[in-house]
């Protein structure tokens, strides 16, 4: 566990020049979803999606830096340094949603001070909704990319990646075209029953899921890479 933490410290460090990159994304995003109430709903979703993509980037200074070959020469095995991996970039996910609703909230604040209508109406149940889904999607992109980039490099990983992503919407626009298409009964109101009970049990259940598949591929390349 130990030497865990000492990747991801390692990994921090690498961050923190980042810092005035994160705090400018941040204001701009704010900033920006502050123009209307409509467009404050997508700050939890954008800020989300920043960080994480951020944190993706400790893979490239590890090549760059060629600190792979020095990290494994220590008492230190690849099945810890991708667990450090990981661990950082849900952390950063988790951190990423919950200053995205902070942010929200906020910026909710500033719209009714300027528009001098009181105290806002805030939907906190949908703007949890939005971070959650900011959340999944992040996580889905970076449970693709990851094992890309164990595979074939940063640089490489990342265009690889875009070619997964545009294989699976082509599959899930073919998959919705044909459920289209053909006649079927579909209770609608057993399915929004189930996903407003269980909807958000099922997300994260999804990304945990998701998460997992993509650990064990990451793991089996990463052992078998020289």
């Amino acid at each position: 566990m130990n030497n865990i933490k000492g990747l991801i410290k390692k990994d921090l460090y690498n961050l923190s020049s980042y810092k005035m990159t994160v705090l400018v994304l941040v204001a701009f995003i704010a900033l920006f979803g502050s123009f209307s109430e409509d467009s404050i709903q997508f700050i939890p979703i954008a800020i989300s999606a920043a960080i994480g993509m951020i944190m993706l980037s400790t893979f490239n200074y590890d090549e760059s830096s060629k600190s792979e070959h020095y990290i494994l020469s220590l008492p230190t095995n690849k099945r810890e340094v991708i667990k450090s991996k990981y661990i950082l970039i849900i952390l950063g996910n988790i951190i990423g949603s919950i200053i995205g609703v902070i942010i929200t909230i906020l910026a909710a604040y500033i719209v009714a001070f300027i528009k001098k209508s009181g105290i806002p109406q805030i939907d906190y149940g949908l703007i949890f909704t939005y971070a959650l889904g900011g959340f999944f999607g992040v996580s889905l992109i970076e449970a693709i990319q990851i094992p890309s980039i164990y595979k074939w490099g940063a640089e490489k990983g990342r265009i690889q990646m875009f070619i997964l992503i545009f294989i699976l919407v082509m599959l899930i626009m073919g998959i919705v075209y044909i459920a289209g298409n053909i006649t079927f009964n579909i209770d609608l109101a057993f399915l929004e029953n189930l996903f407003g009970k269980y909807g958000v049990l099922l997300e994260v259940l999804m990304i945990c899921l998701m998460y997992f598949i993509s650990y064990k591929v990451s793991n089996k390349i990463y052992k078998n890479k020289e």
